[in-house]
């Protein structure tokens, strides 16, 4: 679980310096539209992680599925407000922006997700076997 929470906290550590790159370099329209995007990005996947892995221990598989598909759902239907949100509200807007501070941390969550499954094979390898 805690592996879940740390890779929301590094797309938010990538997308708040990434924003304040972005103001320095081009503008402020553009930075927000990409703290935006990256927004539409990081908050179904919190979403997501807080509905799959909000009861520990051993569960029914029953109750695992039923937590990943509502889980799954709720991240879909966040992602689709929250672009409706940002396009609708958001003026002015650069649109290429917004869908380059989704990419990057779609990007960020990819690697920290990749980043946690080899960290956990790689402690899985190194676990003594005990002989009888």
């Amino acid at each position: 679980m805690a592996g879940v929470h740390r890779i929301a906290l590094m797309q938010l550590a990538t997308l708040v310096p990434s924003c304040l790159l972005v103001w320095l370099a081009l503008d402020e329209t553009t930075a927000l539209s990409w703290m935006c995007g990256g927004a539409v990005a990081v908050v179904p996947q919190a979403w997501f992680a807080l509905k799959l892995f909000r009861a520990r221990g051993v569960r029914p598989a029953t109750e695992i599925a039923r937590s990943a598909l509502s889980g799954e759902a709720g991240k879909f239907l966040l992602s689709a407000a929250g672009f409706a949100a940002v396009f609708a509200l958001l003026r002015p807007i650069e649109p290429g922006a917004v869908f380059a501070g989704y990419g990057v941390m779609l990007v960020v969550q990819t690697i920290g997700s990749w980043r946690m499954l080899m960290s956990r094979e790689q402690k899985q390898t190194e676990t003594p076997k005990q002989e009888l």
